[in-house]
């Protein structure tokens, strides 16, 4: 990595902690500078204002949640062929990598950008509903893959169904960060698949506890 795509990541890492921490109303230029030990014009080579910081570190955490997503869902998808159990797999490989975080998951980008969006100009919001939507159609690929060959045991939208799993994600962070108790995502997560065995598996085929 040549030296002004280091310094750029490192403003990157830098403004993402920040803005994970405090949100983008709290995390200022000046401080950014700061922290990077760079100057003001080195700072402004990189990105032009604040609102192109926010574009870049929002693409950035896009790229990086669909690469874990594909990661594990391929995984999953590679140990077995039945689509609920590769759905299930998926889950549970999740709630895992989730336990690994030392200190819980730091927060969501994508979020932040929804609280504050007053902030940002028509793209960043663009990039940020769009966002939101590919998750929407990657879980509501997969739960299609699940109803063609198990029949749902109560009625429900796919799409709100494939929604569910961004709101217990996001809902479980700010249960977990309000709560300070890091383990509360990963058990969401878990708690996310079991309802999912209870509205594909026959309750003749649900495990006992």
């Amino acid at each position: 990595m040549r030296k002004g795509e280091e310094t750029r990541t490192r403003i990157l890492d830098v403004a993402e902690a920040a803005v994970l921490q405090k949100g983008f109303g709290g995390t200022s230029i000046e401080e950014l500078i700061a922290e990077t030990g760079i100057t003001k014009s080195g700072f402004f080579y990189h990105f032009r204002d604040k609102n192109e910081l926010a574009k870049a570190l929002l693409n950035r955490y896009i790229e990086n949640d669909e690469r874990i997503y594909d990661e594990i869902f391929s995984r999953a998808r590679e140990l077995t062929g039945d689509p609920l159990q590769t759905f299930l797999l998926g889950l549970k490989l999740l709630s895992e990598l989730l336990s690994d975080l030392p200190n819980g998951h730091p927060g969501c980008l994508v979020a932040g950008i929804c609280y504050y969006e007053r902030l940002f100009d028509r793209e960043i919001q663009e990039i940020n509903r769009n966002a939101v939507l590919a998750w929407r159609h990657r879980f509501g690929r997969m739960i299609r893959d699940i109803v063609a060959v198990y029949p749902l045991r109560e009625p429900v939208d796919v799409d709100q169904l494939a929604d569910m799993v961004s709101s217990v994600l996001e809902g479980g962070i700010v249960l977990s960060k309000t709560l300070k108790e890091p383990n509360t995502l990963a058990e969401q997560v878990l708690m996310l698949r079991t309802f999912v065995k209870m509205l594909f598996l026959p309750v003749a085929e649900m495990p006992r506890t």
